[in-house]
């Protein structure tokens, strides 16, 4: 595990991260990646609905969402958050082909995207340099 990439709040806990995809391979390969930063990961959701309300438990720090999820899309779900926290912090994970789908979640609040397939250190290399410029007081 790389130091370097371990990112940590001002009090010297670690950030809280909700994962929300409906693919357990890519929720495995995030909550690595998460585990590579020294995050925690706080709740996990395959549905978009569920997630939503997990959220309003929950308030991670930082969501990770999938774009593409039956029943509700990752572009609703950023809009749902955005509009419970307008201070919510959403990274979309998306493949290449739904470029469109991205920049509508980009223009309703997500901070970021990661492309899919990631290798987890490549993920958390990314993720570690968008919470670093989302909580500039902890960088």
């Amino acid at each position: 595990m790389s130091e370097d990439l371990q990112i940590r709040k001002k009090d010297g806990s670690p950030y809280r991260f909700m994962i929300v995809d409906d693919s357990d391979f890519i929720l495995k390969s995030l909550k690595l990646t998460i585990s590579l930063l020294g995050g925690e990961v706080v709740g996990e959701s395959k549905d978009g609905n569920e997630a939503i309300e997990m959220y309003k438990k929950l308030r991670p720090d930082v969501v990770t969402c999938d774009i593409v999820m039956p029943t509700m899309s990752g572009v609703d779900v950023v809009k749902h958050l955005v509009n419970l926290d307008p201070d919510a912090k959403v990274i979309m994970v998306s493949s290449l082909g739904h470029k469109e789908m991205i920049e509508q979640a980009v223009s309703r609040g997500a901070k970021y995207f990661i492309v899919k397939p990631f290798k987890p250190a490549d993920a958390a290399g990314a993720i570690n340099t968008v919470v670093k410029k989302l909580f500039r007081h902890t960088a």
